[in-house]
């Protein structure tokens, strides 16, 4: 098995290291990861600037973004397709709305755009203890997903209670939750004078309904979410088509 890897947290990172290690018995293990933390970077993509790379003993990092990762790993480094593609160990949880900000799920979202089966592996914790129980449990997930497969441009966001092995409470197919932040602001001066600012966020909301995310990881289980990147709300189509949208844009009415 060729598996490729990946992080957002950037090549030295613990979750990396320990995820590597897991993944060995797998086969050929390839680490193609930002050369420093990229946490919140969403799907960005380096377009207006160059990519440099770095070989190490252990894999290659990139200057970019954890999906310029993807795309240098799968056009440019790799000597052929992963058969999956493993984006972690994020330290901090990626739960609900989460997911749209989290370079870690970009990574999985844009293997999975590429057609390998890919999963985003994260332990809910900002300071977490260890990583190995996530680490093997991502190895179970692996072959699992090489076996079986997914459906096309689907990844797994999977989310690992920072417990020790005998705790965990089980392991469940959830949806995403809802959990909403109220950005924070912070002005300051540098030596020159000039404002600068520090963006950061709290969550002060949530919606743990029952078969979500965040209800599973409050219960003590793994959870694991199949996520994909078409956007659409197939619920709203029909309301939308009621409106007067046929009519003059020019009717006062």
């Amino acid at each position: 098995m060729r598996v490729m890897v990946t992080n957002d947290d950037g090549i030295g990172a613990r979750g990396l290291l320990a995820l590597c290690q897991a993944l060995q018995p797998l086969g050929e293990v390839y680490v193609i990861a930002p050369d420093r933390e990229r946490s919140a970077c969403s799907h960005n993509i380096t377009v207006h600037d160059i990519l440099r790379v770095e070989k190490l003993d252990y894999g290659w990092a990139v200057t970019g973004t954890p999906a310029d990762c993807i795309k240098m790993g799968l056009d440019a480094l790799l000597p052929g397709p992963p058969d999956v593609v493993v984006s972690g160990i994020n330290e901090g949880a990626n739960l609900g709305t989460d997911v749209i900000y989290s370079g870690t799920v970009a990574a999985a979202l844009e293997g999975a755009i590429a057609g390998i089966p890919s999963l985003a592996v994260s332990v809910a914790s900002v300071k977490v203890r260890d990583f190995t129980y996530a680490a093997e449990f991502a190895r179970h997930l692996c072959r699992q997903v090489v076996q079986k497969g997914l459906p096309r441009g689907t990844a797994l966001n999977v989310n690992v209670p920072d417990v020790p092995a005998e705790e965990i409470a089980g392991v469940e197919v959830t949806r995403l939750s809802w959990r909403r932040y109220v950005n924070s602001v912070h002005r300051q001066q540098d030596p020159r004078g000039r404002d600068y600012f520090w963006l950061a966020g709290e969550c002060v909301e949530v919606e743990p309904r029952p078969g979500s995310d965040l209800d599973c990881i409050r219960a003590g289980k793994i959870s694991i979410t199949p996520i994909h990147f078409d956007l659409t709300n197939t619920t709203a189509i029909g309301e939308i088509m009621t409106w007067r949208l046929s009519e003059q844009v020019s009717d006062p009415g």
